[in-house]
């Protein structure tokens, strides 16, 4: 068990008495499925339903607030407000949007009181990938790192929006959904943010024409 799930651990606890209403096989279940039957007690539902999608939702805060303390206190804070929120949750959207919009939430009250994002060394950033070679290796450091810098160059709201389509795979009515703006501010903000890094990158990048 990861720090986060053993973080989450104390919070998980159900009636034993909660019944198993669901006969299919987990693995085949949609999230919201699976977090309808952790609503009803199967704590296994739960920790699949974790698995699916901590590292894309990690991957997204950490990018987002660009700092991995941060992040880390955001992704906690979130899987906790699910699990606090089970009693009450309905299947109304994708699990993911309920889950992102959580996440937005959080990164908001974190910017709020912030200010502004703490910037940070993005070698101190980079994710754990399956080792490449060292040639590779340098080569995608140097990439995630300009990726890195022109992601803190956007504003807030075009950086979230980016990071919902591209880390979270959310289409733009449930980005909409999550941020609370109009489908069409969602495809403005997404589209100045694209033009933005493509530039950024061009920019970064040595012998790049323009």
């Amino acid at each position: 068990m990861g720090v986060a799930e053993q973080a989450l651990a104390r919070p998980l606890a159900l009636s034993r008495n909660a019944a198993r209403v669901y006969p299919s096989p987990m693995h085949d279940c949609s999230d919201q499925e699976l977090m309808l039957r952790y609503q009803a007690g199967e704590l296994a539902a739960f920790e699949l339903l974790y698995r699916r999608h901590n590292t894309p939702f990690y991957r997204y805060l950490l990018r987002l607030a660009g700092d991995r303390g941060t992040a880390e206190d955001m992704f906690q804070e979130t899987w906790a407000k699910v699990i606090r929120a089970r009693s009450s949750y309905k299947p109304v959207a994708q699990f993911s949007t309920y889950l992102y919009t959580i996440g937005h939430r959080c990164f908001i009250d974190h910017a709020r009181k912030a200010r502004r994002l703490s910037v940070v060394d993005p070698g101190t950033q980079e994710l754990e990938d399956p080792a490449p070679s060292p040639a590779e290796n340098a080569e995608l450091a140097l990439a995630r790192k300009r990726l890195d810098a022109a992601l803190r160059s956007l504003p807030d709201q075009q950086r979230d929006v980016f990071l919902l389509k591209e880390e979270a795979g959310l289409d733009l009515d449930a980005i909409a959904m999550v941020t609370g703006a109009s489908r069409e501010a969602v495809k403005s903000q997404l589209r100045y943010a694209t033009h933005k890094l493509r530039d950024a990158m061009a920019a970064a990048t040595p012998g790049a024409s323009a």
